[in-house]
């Protein structure tokens, strides 16, 4: 990223991070948030309103987080928070839709997903989404999302150079959650057969850590503050999507599995931290990907800035409650929280701050 956009406008440390994100972020995310849940509450279909509200109110966090890339660019905060906020809502709504149809239609679910490639694709066109499922009638809440995405996105000053590497992710992601939500008893052979077409590029990973890295919409967000920069350089985009992908993405996921085990395992729901075959491997994989973050974080431009992303993403996830109770998660969590003093002033700000302002 050039030096006129991070220069003298990144927040330097924790403390000025957080306030800029109590400040400005939260409160223009949560703003933004209960636009689209009055218009989640207007969908006539009584699934979709259900999925849509659930979706909003159960997932709110993502959008906070996400918004955290705003928080880099005040002037354009404007246009970063209406995106990012409106991107992530399609994905947890669509998650939702995903998760609990009474359809198992990989095409239905592709479809359904083809509305976040329009969202980030300037020459796309808006189409019905949900054609192959009984459901239909959401008043324009979904084709209202991916319009939001497509003004913003109008509002970007480089957002061509970012562009391919934002379907990009956006394709991969696509299709991760077309194959996770597949019948159970096909899931896990399409998702090895369509790491099997990535796997030469990614000799450092297992399966299950690309699988995860695809369900990030960090790399997403970045490139899209990299694209309020009107004097983006040739070639910062491609260097941000080899740095966030799969490292900082894989990690991203990696923790929200992690302490989601024993939810999952309660659920019979799929979760990429089981297909390590045992503990120890499972710390020694997560130690790797925490180290391979907080290295892609320091090879970018104003590497403190996506440092704080990292340390803030180990302290969010191990401050969470659900630690506390698995005792295996609460081992792994002291082994990752080592050799940052930047993880435990997050953890701390997390513990004391975030959580009782939640």
């Amino acid at each position: 990223m050039s030096h006129t956009l991070l220069a003298g406008r990144s927040p330097r440390g924790p403390f000025s991070l957080m306030r800029r994100v109590y400040k400005y972020i939260l409160p223009e995310v949560r703003a933004e948030l209960g636009r689209w849940r009055e218009r989640a509450n207007a969908i006539p279909d009584p699934e979709l309103r259900k999925q849509a509200l659930d979706s909003i109110r159960s997932k709110q966090f993502h959008c906070e987080g996400g918004g955290v890339y705003a928080a880099a660019n005040l002037e354009q905060r404007h246009v970063l928070i209406p995106l990012i906020v409106a991107l992530q809502t399609i994905s947890d709504y669509l998650d939702n839709l995903c998760d609990r149809s009474t359809s198992l239609d990989p095409g239905d679910f592709r479809l359904l997903h083809q509305s976040m490639l329009d969202a980030v694709t300037v020459e796309a066109k808006t189409q019905n989404y949900y054609a192959l499922r009984e459901e239909q009638d959401d008043g324009g809440y979904l084709e209202g999302l991916v319009l939001k995405c497509k003004t913003a996105i109008a509002a970007l000053p480089s957002y061509a150079k970012v562009q391919p590497f934002v379907v990009e992710l956006v394709g991969l992601y696509c299709d991760l959650q077309v194959y996770k939500h597949i019948d159970r008893t096909k899931r896990e052979a399409e998702l090895l057969t369509w790491w099997n077409k990535h796997s030469g590029n990614y000799p450092e990973l297992q399966w299950n850590e690309f699988a995860a890295a695809t369900g990030s919409t960090l790399g997403m967000f970045m490139l899209f503050l990299a694209a309020s920069d009107p004097s983006l350089a040739d070639g910062q985009a491609e260097h941000i999507r080899k740095r966030y992908f799969p490292s900082i993405c894989g990690l991203h996921i990696l923790l929200d599995y992690l302490i989601d085990q024993a939810e999952d395992r309660e659920g019979g729901d799929l979760n990429f931290c089981s297909y390590y075959e045992d503990q120890r491997m499972l710390d020694k994989r997560m130690e790797n990907m925490v180290q391979a973050a907080r290295t892609s974080a320091d090879e970018l431009p104003f590497g403190y800035f996506h440092r704080m992303i990292v340390e803030g993403l180990v302290a969010l996830y191990l401050s969470d409650p659900k630690v506390r109770d698995q005792q295996d998660v609460r081992r792994t969590a002291k082994l990752l929280m080592k050799g940052s003093p930047w993880t435990r002033v997050f953890f701390w700000l997390n513990s004391h701050w975030i959580r009782k302002a939640m």
